[in-house]
């Protein structure tokens, strides 16, 4: 049977007149904070998502998706204060290299200083008319041949300088002025003389380094 929706009264059909409010319908009113109220509750939410997931799959989260905040390296604070300054004598200064040569090269370590002091007066940057370089005044062609990347490095040049000295040592059986001698000359100079050549720098190279190390060994046993 068919019928109007006329016949139905208001209230089956859920219509309301004017002025008409269902059962229990609350009064209007203002839904500001607990707006704000939610929509912090949801950003905190997402937040604790986020950085969940950051530790959990740390090469899935973007660095995009994280706030620039929580991305920022903490900024390290160091103070120091130098309250003296003592200066440590030339002589003095490179007795850690000296050592470590010695041991490594089984020379004597007042002999590497000796030479060091007769070379270059303890001056890593000296250069000499000849190109010889450092503290031990290395020529190029023999600071290569010894692996030496930087005859300035105060390190390389006194290894280098105390390993070309052992083998000379060797070379020489361990007679210390004309390994000396060679080390100033050259061994084929040395090979040509039968000995310390006549040169008079070299002469007087040879006997500033024994004197040296005789002088060193003295003031030792005082």
């Amino acid at each position: 049977m068919l019928f109007s929706s006329t016949d139905i009264p208001c209230d089956y059909l859920g219509a309301r007149r004017t002025g008409d409010r269902r059962k229990g319908e609350r009064r209007k009113q203002s839904r500001a904070e607990p707006d704000r109220r939610g929509r912090e509750r949801r950003r905190s939410a997402f937040r604790g998502l986020v950085l969940a997931a950051a530790v959990a799959f740390p090469h899935q989260v973007k660095p995009e998706s994280l706030d620039a905040a929580w991305l920022r390296p903490p900024v390290p604070a160091v103070t120091t204060t130098i309250e003296s300054v003592v200066a440590v004598p030339a002589a003095r200064a490179y007795d850690v290299f000296i050592r470590e040569a010695s041991t490594r090269y089984g020379v004597d370590a007042t002999l590497i200083r000796s030479v060091m002091q007769t070379e270059s007066a303890f001056d890593a940057l000296a250069v000499s008319r000849a190109g010889a370089v450092g503290l031990m005044q290395l020529m190029p062609d023999v600071a290569v041949e010894l692996g030496v990347t930087d005859p300035f490095d105060a390190r390389q040049n006194v290894m280098a300088g105390a390993k070309y000295l052992g083998r000379l040592l060797d070379l020489y059986r361990g007679n210390v002025r004309l390994a000396l001698a060679s080390y100033n000359a050259g061994a084929t100079n040395v090979a040509q003389y039968g000995g310390v050549p006549p040169f008079p720098e070299t002469q007087k190279y040879v006997k500033q380094v024994t004197r040296l190390v005789a002088s060193s060994k003295r003031a030792r046993t005082k």
